[in-house]
């Protein structure tokens, strides 16, 4: 058994120990998820007894990836800005382009950015990058205050350490380094938290913004339809914008709007610091990851993030028809996809579109081939599977304590390049798959006391 396996097994033990059947303190648990609105549509966003534990070795292990294949991302994505081949490569729309040429007037081009990787054991498997809104942040900081001072907890603590991790404060840090070093001079800039408007529950963006106000920046969530922009000044009504929090992807933008939109306007001329940057959707699409697993492109790159890139991130290849190099073989790419569906995954490399996922192994050969037709008719990747990870989670059933084997999908987010938080995805089935017993955990590090 390993240390992370003893450690579930204890605290397990300690929900099954008289003190604990009395589920009073499930309720309790419950009712501080709901006076913190912590729940969308009526159903808990938490519907877990436990928070993810990893261990600090699995902990340092994904910082020093996440750290090293952040800093793969932001070369490549140089790169590719300094050449129209590789950039092509990336399949963006054209004003995907125009954007993306435009500087932010700051050097990163991910202040905030987040990986959906999987622990198994010693490995990590990478399956997916982002660098659009960060997903769970500011829930898991409020559940990780609930559990970490909830009974079972208590009881856990006194035979092992738990850390917390990332939040609110250091994302509000990174978005002020942004600011400066865009050059802006205010000491407390006004933030627009900038989405479309979500119909249930209580957004992040509101979290964020309570928080924000509480440090003392005037916050406002905006929508883009509401700002203009006049006299060198980007306005929201009567709210000056100085810093946009950008928590909608470029896609989603365009799908409504056109480059004259007055966001566009005052990014063009340096009016407003935006994070992320429209810059930064270059790295959100999947085919930078078929980018860096081009050994050819990366030939170059620093030792530590080529490692990083060979052992953690899927071999990815656009899907069209000819020849390329997989693995250590040339071969007929789309012949290779039809025999080999047990191992492969097709992919939009866009998550914003409405184009669905193939898992192959999910089908047979027919709707496999039809599945593979459809991934040439758009921008598509095909990528290698990796097993996904799972654990037991305990959850309340209609009033009983009840034990279930649940896939985890960890989300560590990315600092000005730092690893600074980790969030975690619980499903039946995997990352974006909801369902009742779905939802967001909050991440502790366990480290046994001696």
């Amino acid at each position: 058994m390993t240390q992370l396996d003893e450690a579930i097994h204890r605290y397990h033990r300690i929900l099954e120990s008289e003190p604990y059947r009395d589920l009073r303190w499930v309720k309790n648990l419950q009712e501080q998820m709901e006076a913190r609105q912590l729940s969308s549509g009526g159903r808990l966003l938490c519907p877990f007894l436990r928070p993810n534990f990893v261990t600090q070795k699995q902990y340092d292990n994904l910082a020093k990836t996440g750290e090293a294949l952040v800093s793969a991302v932001d070369r490549m994505l140089n790169q590719a800005l300094a050449s129209p081949a590789i950039l092509s490569r990336m399949q963006l729309l054209p004003a995907e382009k125009m954007l993306a040429a435009v500087d932010p007037g700051y050097n990163l081009a991910e202040v905030s950015s987040q990986f959906d990787l999987q622990i198994n054991n010693g490995t990590l498997h990478v399956s997916q990058y982002s660098a659009d809104g960060l997903l769970g942040t500011a829930y898991a900081d409020g559940l990780s205050e609930i559990f970490f001072d909830c009974a079972p907890v208590k009881e856990f603590k006194r035979r092992y350490n738990l850390t917390r991790l990332g939040g609110k404060k250091p994302f509000l840090q990174a978005l002020l380094k942004a600011y400066k070093s865009f050059g802006g001079t205010k000491k407390k800039p006004n933030i627009g938290i900038l989405e479309f408007r979500s119909a249930t529950g209580r957004s992040e963006s509101e979290i964020f913004s309570e928080y924000f106000e509480a440090e003392g920046y005037q916050t406002e969530q905006v929508s883009p339809e509401q700002l203009e922009y006049k006299n060198g000044v980007l306005r929201a009504g009567a709210f000056d914008v100085d810093l946009i929090y950008r928590r909608l992807s470029v896609q989603e933008f365009l799908l409504r709007f056109n480059l004259n939109h007055p966001l566009v306007q005052a990014y063009k001329d340096q009016k407003v610091c935006i994070v992320n940057s429209f810059r930064s959707e270059i790295s959100h699409k999947r085919a930078m990851f078929a980018l860096l697993t081009d050994e050819a492109l990366t030939a170059k790159f620093p030792a530590n993030e080529r490692k990083a890139i060979k052992e953690h991130l899927p071999l990815t290849r656009m899907v069209k028809a000819g020849k390329v190099t997989w693995g250590e073989e040339v071969v007929d790419l789309l012949d290779y996809i039809h025999k080999n569906r047990e191992n492969l995954l097709l992919r939009p490399n866009d998550d914003y579109s409405d184009l669905q996922s193939f898992i192959g192994s999910e089908h047979d050969e027919t709707s496999w081939a039809r599945a593979v037709r459809e991934a040439q008719r758009a921008p598509y990747v095909v990528q290698e599977r990796s097993a996904p990870a799972k654990s037991v989670f305990p959850l309340m059933n209609y009033g009983t304590l009840e034990f279930r084997e649940m896939q985890v999908d960890v989300l560590p987010q990315t600092l000005m390049g730092k690893v600074a938080g980790c969030p975690s995805f619980v499903s039946p089935s995997g990352s974006g798959t909801y369902s009742p017993s779905s939802g967001i955990a909050p991440t502790f590090i366990i480290d046994p006391k001696s």
